[in-house]
């Protein structure tokens, strides 16, 4: 937490009105995440010790807020510092696909949702990830869940999904206006699925405690039929090839069912 000193300095909460929406207004933090992210997170860290911990990308400070709330105690880092709205909270400008400016083993949590698809260097932020927590430190991750029904069908119907739709000139001079020239925020340049996810996970040390969604989608009953074969599919196929390409992962309700995001909760061992 800042002290009473540097709170002033880092009061984010009034911003100018020369760039709406992104800029403009007086109000505090509100969420940059789809609904039911920091939900699900903020139940993933209830039950667990309160300690340190780092949140970055921390766009607003809406997460950051509810975890203040929960009795963590919260660091904020952000590649746009200047977004944050949370007043007497500590913000430093940082970028996951760089080094952050901290010290080694400085954190007993890291969350870090909606920020993979984002960089152009995943795989460091996994280093950074290592390098920032404790031994037996938790990680908290988030991406655009591409791996679920609806997206596969969109990918094998329009070669695109969702979150990673074609960037052509006119979409990317629209992002570039609505971000204020912070084309980051809204650029997905990376698509990251469950099998990326895990692999950078377990090459750098981290364990997996838990695979969630943020919520239920209301039209996943339409790819029933899918769903069904695609499950039926993978209790056809022979047990170690099973175990080898994670088929039951891949068709679990998280992963298979998910929302509009998929999260990962890890420890580093």
């Amino acid at each position: 937490m800042a002290t009473a000193e540097t709170a002033a300095t880092t009061s984010r909460t009034v911003k100018p009105a020369d760039h709406p929406p992104l800029l403009a207004g007086d109000r505090g933090p509100i969420a940059m995440s789809r609904p039911g992210l920091h939900e699900t997170v903020l139940k993933i860290l209830k039950p667990l010790p309160r300690g340190v911990i780092l949140d970055c990308p921390a766009g607003e400070g809406a997460l950051a807020q509810d975890l203040i709330a929960e009795g963590f105690d919260v660091r904020c880092c952000d590649l746009y510092s200047e977004l944050f709205r949370l007043d007497g909270v500590e913000i430093k400008r940082g970028d996951l696909a760089g080094t952050l400016p901290y010290t080694s083993q400085s954190f007993d949590y890291i969350t870090s949702l909606d920020g993979l698809e984002h960089i152009d260097s995943p795989p460091q932020a996994f280093r950074e990830y290592r390098r920032l927590l404790k031994p037996g430190g938790h990680l908290i991750i988030s991406v655009p869940n591409i791996m679920n029904v609806e997206e596969r069908l969109k990918w094998l119907l329009f070669g695109y999904t969702s979150h990673f739709k074609p960037l052509s000139e006119q979409s990317k001079a629209k992002i570039h206006y609505d971000c204020a020239g912070m084309d980051e925020i809204a650029v997905h340049a990376n698509p990251i699925g469950y099998n990326e996810l895990r692999y950078y996970l377990e090459k750098n040390g981290f364990a997996i405690q838990g695979v969630y969604r943020d919520r239920k989608k209301g039209n996943q009953w339409l790819y029933w039929p899918l769903v069904a074969l695609i499950r039926l599919l993978a209790k056809l196929t022979p047990e170690k090839r099973r175990k080898d390409r994670w088929t039951e992962e891949l068709a679990s309700d998280p992963v298979l069912l998910g929302g509009n995001t998929i999260i990962i909760h890890s420890i580093l061992k």
